[in-house]
């Protein structure tokens, strides 16, 4: 069996203004918004160690210290929780990232877009293969996560990969939007990726979500691509490049996407979510039940 360099290391870009949100991030950044209890990035670092990643490199600002702080053990708080007895809330607050993962920080110093960030990782992640996660992408599984389906792909094929998902046609715009074709093995091959096509030019309705397994290569590329797309410089563009060399699957995941980045995404998340605890249910369905009667 073919063994392919393994996919130990994960970027965040978190380094947004999030001004969907404002004034709420003014100073709170988006990525530390609960979802219930449990803020945004929480969920896709939670991910990104399900599939195996061993180093979580948050692309940041300076503006963002609430994210580091967030992932630094808090001991006075600890001890605090544990003298009043409440063990259920220390246990919630320890490992929230395992021992055996480590963490690294990187600044980008301006908001020159997704691509920029992602090439700010350059001089930790090197010329490995390695996996970018956008934690206002919330992807919900009954079974393992996205990014463990992506890697196990990447495992099977050794080709990169990027989440997709269809959207409806008038909002192509909002969307890096692929096309694809079916490789030997019956897998979905990208030929083609644009960012933000209008309906009447796009190639598809397959929409990029925030997930993707790239090659170390792509940084060069990024290197190279000019701004685009609202002057900043887009991944989608690399990405582009990248295909002529060295393909690129499209993934369907399994699971339900909630796009946090948006008010309405983050509403539907929570209501989704709080409807799965058992202390929170009922009371809800209450609620809702009281304002349809």
């Amino acid at each position: 069996m073919t063994k392919y360099q393994p996919i130990r290391k994960a970027v965040f870009p978190v380094a947004g203004l999030g001004t969907r949100f404002l004034p709420a991030t003014k100073s709170i950044p988006k990525e530390m918004l609960p979802i219930v209890d449990k803020p945004l990035i929480q969920y896709a670092v939670e991910e990104a160690v399900e599939a195996g990643i061993e180093t979580l490199i948050f692309v940041t600002s300076h503006r963002k210290r609430a994210i580091l702080d967030y992932f630094d053990p808090d001991e006075d708080l600890q001890t605090h929780l544990q003298a009043l007895g409440k063990d259920d809330l220390h246990a919630r607050i320890i490992d929230i990232i395992p021992p055996h993962v480590s963490t690294a920080y990187v600044i980008q110093e301006e908001a020159l877009g997704l691509g920029h960030a992602v090439l700010c990782a350059k001089p930790l992640v090197g010329d490995e293969p390695f996996a970018v996660l956008l934690a206002d992408d919330l992807i919900r599984s009954d079974g393992i996560g996205c990014l463990k389906q992506m890697v196990d792909e990447y495992q099977a094929t050794g080709a990169g990969s990027i989440g997709v998902e269809e959207i409806p046609a008038s909002m192509t715009d909002r969307y890096g939007i692929v096309s694809i074709e079916k490789d030997e093995t019956g897998r979905d091959r990208i030929r083609a990726i644009v960012e933000k096509p209008a309906p009447e030019v796009a190639p598809s309705r397959l929409g990029v979500v925030g997930r993707y397994i790239l090659p170390g290569e792509i940084f060069s590329l990024l290197d190279s691509v000019r701004a685009g797309v609202g002057g900043e410089i887009q991944l989608t563009d690399a990405i582009a490049a990248q295909l002529a060399s060295k393909p690129l699957l499209a993934h369907a995941f399994k699971g339900v996407r909630y796009d946090c980045g948006s008010r309405q995404g983050f509403i539907r998340a929570t209501v989704d979510y709080a409807l799965e605890l058992d202390d929170l249910r009922d009371d809800l369905l209450e609620h809702f039940e009281s304002l349809i009667g």
